[in-house]
């Protein structure tokens, strides 16, 4: 019985990460609809946190309850007219007076704005969590210096201290960020590289680790290496009992095993050296050329030294952009991922449920509050696209029908509308219990 019990937690903090992710998520996408119908003249009844018996709540001075309820599996905001948290209804048991401020009564600007809204927070969401690392954490600086310096493995020598300006890497000159990397490429592999760089004023060689060591920076949730248990900062020493020293030798391991397990020797700081045996798992990804590729993966990237660069600081709107960017990779990976599954460039199984949602997420909060953060804000961008996809009882759908609108000067038929609903319903189920399926039976 005992046995579980660490199971069962485990169950419980991926319920308890994925729900507040999902609360978080949700209450944004409904508070855009609110706002901006507000803003609109549309008038919001109700704005729930959750579904199903309320538990507390308080009436503002425009009129909407704000409730929380006992279910918290996301929320609604429920508009003048509707007949239920999902915005149906036409308005017309509204009094002629008020019809203005139903959803269904309000201009059509007033419309799609207020439907648009939702997934536009969500982006908003993204990019205020992506702007604001960027703001606090800082960028790495132009120069090529040394920041924080990292914890080596018994046997390696690491020589660099941080303010150190590196200007060689085994007699390779240096001058920015992307030489480095070069000359990194070009060294041969070996546990030890010669670093020159500008210390108290002198130029110094000294004796240093590899620059592209077998070290995870990032361990993706639901991989293999997530379910093993390993760590970003985690150093592999040996594969299958063969010394490695650079990420690229791991990554030949990980794809010649072809599948099979493969035990690691990992280095942890303060905690010193365990075993581990993942089974890498076939996945797509995105080629350099375009397409997409079959690889043997254990779920980990690298591409980290023993040390970090010195920082510098960002401002407010390169922050910001760089939030922007990264909520539109989000975006355009989502679109490409979704043509490449129905096109059949790749497999079916990349599409996971909520069930792979929910680990990772759980996955993600163990990683830590800024892992979470980070992972709430690819969520939202990923939600945020998924809602405007042009499905009807998506967000999408309804602004296809309104674009419908804009374009004849009349809405769709109530008959088309209900066949086009049922038939967006469907769908959604359909995608739901194939997700649901993928996370239960495929690898």
């Amino acid at each position: 019985m005992t046995d579980l019990i660490p199971l069962f937690g485990g169950t419980l903090w991926t319920l308890a990460a994925f729900v507040v992710a999902l609360v978080v998520i949700v209450t944004v996408h409904e508070y855009g609809h609110y706002i901006i119908g507000r803003l609109s003249g549309i008038r919001a009844e109700v704005f729930s946190v959750g579904f199903g018996p309320r538990l507390i709540a308080r009436r503002d001075r425009h009129g909407t309850v704000w409730q929380v309820a006992a279910i918290p599996l996301g929320g609604y905001v429920r508009f003048l007219g509707d007949e239920n948290a999902a915005s149906a209804g036409s308005g017309s048991r509204v009094d002629p007076a008020l019809r203005r401020q139903t959803l269904s009564g309000a201009p059509l600007w007033a419309r799609f704005s207020t439907l648009l809204a939702g997934p536009v927070f969500n982006f908003v969401l993204s990019i205020l969590i992506f702007g604001g690392f960027a703001l606090f954490q800082g960028l790495p600086a132009d120069r090529v210096e040394v920041g924080a310096v990292s914890e080596v493995p018994p046997g390696v020598m690491n020589g660099l201290r941080p303010g150190d300006r590196i200007v060689a890497l085994g007699g390779q000159p240096v001058e920015t960020w992307a030489d480095l990397g070069q000359a990194a490429q070009d060294l041969p592999i070996a546990p030890q590289q010669d670093w020159t760089v500008i210390r108290d004023g002198a130029e110094v060689t000294v004796t240093g680790p590899d620059p592209m060591p077998a070290r995870i920076s990032g361990v993706a949730p639901r991989g293999a290496a997530a379910d093993a248990g390993l760590m970003a900062g985690d150093v592999v020493i040996s594969i299958e009992g063969k010394p490695i020293t650079r990420f690229t030798q791991m990554r030949e391991a990980v794809e010649a095993a072809e599948g099979d397990p493969i035990q690691l020797q990992v280095w942890r700081s303060g905690q010193g050296t365990a075993s581990y045996t993942l089974i890498p798992r076939m996945q797509d990804l995105p080629s350099a050329g375009g397409g997409y590729e079959r690889r043997w993966l254990i779920g980990v990237t690298g591409g980290g030294s023993f040390f970090e660069p010195a920082m510098r600081r960002a401002g407010p709107l390169e922050s910001l952009w760089l939030g922007v960017m990264q909520t539109w990779g989000i975006i355009v990976s989502s679109l490409a991922g979704l043509w490449a599954m129905i096109s059949g460039q790749i497999g079916g199984c990349n599409l996971g449920g909520a069930i792979s949602i929910a680990e990772s997420t759980g996955q993600a909060a163990s990683a830590g509050g800024a892992s979470f953060l980070w992972w709430i804000a690819v969520l939202s961008a990923a939600i945020g696209f998924l809602n405007l996809l042009p499905i009807p009882v998506l967000d999408g759908g309804h602004l296809m029908f309104y674009a419908w609108e804009a374009l004849t000067g009349r809405p769709p038929s109530d008959r088309a509308l209900n066949l086009l609903t049922a038939a967006g319903m469907a769908a959604v189920l359909a995608l739901m219990i194939f997700g649901l399926t993928n996370d239960l039976f495929c690898p």
